[in-house]
């Protein structure tokens, strides 16, 4: 297992009794001073990269601005998303597509993630009553375990 820079690329089992690599994934709170995990993903041959936009953003006038801007405006993104974590074979893709994710949004995330049945991916985003919730790709359902205030 090797990780840089928050990008993870997993080969093999990690030991002789062969259990997957065993990631975790935060939950996206602004600030913290403990780690809070909101999933661990067993991973097995496959790449994992996460963006989000809880920890780099700034304030203005009580109004929060993503780090994450959008291309085709030039102006930060404003949406529910706060974390895209994206698994597949390579590490460039799955980075590629965790910031594009961010930048798309939730919905238009499920989209892409519906006609690209090698990605999986965990998007944790906050509902209109402002909590926490996660979508797990179909694909990933088996290798992941949520926190268990998420079940």
């Amino acid at each position: 297992m090797v990780e840089i820079g928050g990008e993870v690329k997993a080969r093999g089992k990690k030991n002789p009794e062969q259990q997957f690599w065993r990631i975790g994934i935060d939950k996206p709170i602004e600030n913290q001073t403990e780690r809070t995990l909101e999933a661990v993903v067993n991973l097995n041959n496959k790449a994992l990269a996460t963006s989000g936009n809880y920890r780099k953003f700034y304030e203005k006038d009580g109004v929060k601005y993503s780090h994450t801007i959008n291309p085709k405006t030039g102006y930060p993104v404003q949406h529910s998303l706060l974390s895209a974590t994206v698994i597949t074979d390579n590490c460039a893709v799955a980075d590629a597509y965790a910031t594009v994710f961010m930048v798309v949004g939730l919905e238009k995330s499920k989209e892409i993630l519906n006609q690209k049945p090698n990605l999986q991916a965990i998007l944790i985003f906050e509902n209109e009553n402002k909590k926490l919730e996660t979508f797990v790709s179909e694909g990933l359902k088996e290798y992941i375990e949520l926190n268990d205030s998420n079940l």
